[in-house]
This record gives C-alpha cells, structure tokens and sequence, in this order.
C-alpha cells in the first residue's frame, strides 16, 4: 500500500537526517490524515490507495502551481523548495501516461461514449475520472477531450 511506503519512507528520511524529505513526506502524512477525517463523514468508502492517491494528486498539482507563480514572481528559492517537494509526492504517484498512450485512451472512451460533439465532453470527462484518475493528469484530460471532439 502506497501508505505503507510513506511512512517506511519517513523512517528511512529521518534516520538518514534528511530535513527536506522528513518534512515533505510529514506534510503528505498530514493531507492523508485529513482526507481520512473527511471520508469518514461520506458514506461510501473509497479503496486505501485510490485515497492516497488523489491527495498525492492534489498535491502535485498545488506544487506545480506554485513553482509556475515563485518562478514568475522571481523566487527561484522558493520554487526550488516548492519543486524538492513535488519530487518527493512524485516518487509515491503511479506511472503517469504518456500524451500519446492518453489520446489513445480518450479516443476509445469517446467511441464507447458515443460523444460526438463538445456539448458531450462531461460525459467523456466522467469515464476518463472513472477509469483513470490516478494514471492520467486531469487537467491535461480536458483539452484533449475538447480537441478529439473538435475533430470528430
């Protein structure tokens, strides 16, 4: 389990004194224990990992936001703190796809969805969350669901 893998990472970071790594993986234990709060107040339950994942997710995405804005604002200190962490989140995220493996992929789900037109698209966004959240980048997702339809 990817939880498991965390903490036997913040073992290994603590023991090795490695500051910025105990600190990341501690702020990534924290986002999962307060993803644990929240899941206990809705009623279905989502598997273990898939949880771990989503928050690992978010996390990702929040650093990437970051780094672009520390960049622009003239921070590259900030950014390279910013950026130490993505890397730590990184290593615990499953293979991401690659472009092309992920317009294959939208290009079957379109065709089983029956979606051809933008009006459509959430349906599409819908199974793509559904079958792929946690090998796909979402954000990327959405415009090339946008230009597959365009095309079609």
């Amino acid at each position: 389990m990817i939880r498991d893998e965390i903490k036997a990472g913040l073992i290994t970071a603590m023991k090795a004194r490695d500051s910025e790594k105990t600190a990341a993986l501690r702020l990534i234990q924290a986002a999962v224990r307060y993803r644990d709060i929240e899941e206990r107040t809705e009623s279905d339950a989502t598997d273990d990992d898939k949880l771990v994942t989503e928050v690992l997710l978010k996390m990702a995405k929040q650093r990437r936001e970051s780094i672009d804005m520390y960049e622009k604002g003239g921070r590259p200190e900030l950014a390279a703190k910013e950026q130490s962490e993505l890397d730590v989140i990184s290593s615990f995220l499953p293979k991401q796809m690659s472009e092309e493996e992920a317009k294959t992929a939208i290009a079957g789900l379109i065709k089983e969805s029956g979606a051809s037109s933008i009006k459509e698209m959430g349906k599409v966004m819908g199974l793509i969350k559904e079958r792929y959240a946690t090998q796909m980048d979402m954000s990327k997702a959405g415009p090339m669901v946008k230009a597959l339809l365009a095309q079609g």
